[in-house]
């Protein structure tokens, strides 16, 4: 392969918004390249097209069948590397742009949210040792049988850019965004917040799937896993981002790095079911076979231990289906009634330093407490708590905690 390094660069929807944008994608990637590196890009649909050919969808259609979905959503993706890789040729480079199947990315058939199985990726290294720079559209895959076009869920070019770069063993795989690195909160909610010079896998895996938003979860897990070095950077800034890594001692010393919001989710209550075995393994396997995917769940049993109330969450996108199934279920059960609660947020907090420091999750109950916020429900994990809480507390939640654990750029 020609070049000192293989640098694998992915550009989200506001970064290539605007033929400016593209053209300035396009001038860093050359940039790149003629200081003697390998490069590929993944590229993500202009901003707000996806959810353009979301609503035509919509129009043609009450419930679009989610192969047809497949096929109109990832035309976004390409239209965006075609244009890049022409921007790139007018700058003096050779580019080639890739569909998903052109890579070999090879998922399994389950539409909208698919899984990689495999990436191919042989004719982006011929690109490459061609001296090419090859563009991929992201957020796209092929069925095994290589029959069917898939997409791989909200954010799946991070997921993209991942898993080209574990394939082809890249030097670096770099996220830009329209933000300049992950921050200790939403910069937009909790003005003292402060970008992080690096995090450790686990703690952003846990942050991107509790609500912040500057990385899919999967493409985190897929990072951690093949062990990719991932910087995330800002496509509007020579910034340096922040580096996604392994765990090191120093990042122990911290308790909390980081709080994270999901308003994207919907609390669903089960009431007066049969507390008895079983019960709770025929509402959660019809759910799942569903492919819905529950996050937190709280059992309360009545004072005579006869009944139960079961309460769970899953994403505001599966409210509709969680509730239809999980009404059909409790029926058959013989269950009092389903409530469903969609003005909820789950607040977390996460650090790796939780795991050899206490007092953690009674200094954030205080908080919460402190300023008459209730907790609805409570989750944990080794490097994180999660509490539900109503919906219109959720930036008093973020600022306060925030505060609570010096988390600001004076902390």
């Amino acid at each position: 392969m020609l070049g000192k390094k293989l640098i694998v660069q992915k550009y989200g929807g506001t970064s290539v918004g605007t033929k400016e944008r593209i053209m300035a994608v396009a001038e860093r990637a050359v940039k790149t390249k003629r200081q003697n590196n390998g490069v590929v890009l993944v590229v993500s649909a202009m901003a707000g097209e996806t959810d353009r050919l979301i609503r035509m969808a919509g129009e043609m259609h009450e419930n679009p069948p989610e192969r047809e979905l497949d096929m109109l959503l990832s035309s976004g993706e390409r239209i965006s590397a075609a244009l890049t890789a022409m921007a790139i040729e007018s700058l003096g480079e050779r580019a080639v742009s890739l569909t998903g199947r052109q890579v070999g990315i090879i998922t399994d058939s389950m539409h909208t949210r698919a899984k990689i199985e495999q990436v191919k990726a042989e004719r982006v290294r011929q690109a490459i040792d061609d001296g090419m720079i090859a563009v991929i559209a992201g957020f796209q895959g092929i069925t095994v049988d290589l029959s069917d076009v898939t997409t791989l869920g909200r954010g799946g070019s991070d997921l993209t850019a991942v898993a080209v770069a574990a394939a082809l063993k890249a030097d670096l795989c770099e996220i830009y965004t329209d933000v300049d690195g992950v921050y200790t909160a939403d910069p937009n909610v909790v003005k003292n917040a402060r970008k992080l010079d690096k995090i450790s896998y686990d703690e952003m895996l846990e942050l991107a799937s509790l609500g912040a938003k500057v990385l899919q979860s999967r493409s985190v897990e897929f990072a951690s896993k093949y062990e990719v070095p991932l910087v995330v950077r800002s496509s509007f800034s020579g910034e340096p981002g922040t580096l996604v890594m392994k765990e090191d001692k120093d990042m122990e010393n911290v308790v909390v790095s980081g709080i994270a919001c999901d308003k994207n989710q919907v609390k669903l209550t089960v009431m007066g079911v049969p507390d008895k075995p079983g019960i709770a393994a025929i509402i959660f396997k019809a759910v799942a076979e569903k492919g819905i995917v529950v996050d937190m769940i709280v059992q309360n049993v009545s004072a005579d231990g006869s009944v139960a109330d079961i309460s769970f969450t899953v994403p505001k996108t599966d409210s509709k289906g969680a509730l239809e199934i999980t009404q059909s279920v409790a029926d058959s059960l013989g269950a009092k009634t389903v409530i469903i609660k969609d003005d909820i947020a789950k607040i977390s907090i996460v650090g790796v330093g939780m795991r050899i420091h206490s007092g953690a999750a009674a200094r954030m109950f205080q908080t919460l407490s402190d300023n008459n916020i209730n907790i609805l429900m409570i989750s944990t994990s080794e490097i994180k708590i999660s509490c539900v809480i109503e919906g219109k507390y959720s930036e008093l939640a973020q600022r306060e905690l925030h505060e609570a654990f010096g988390l600001g750029k004076s902390g």
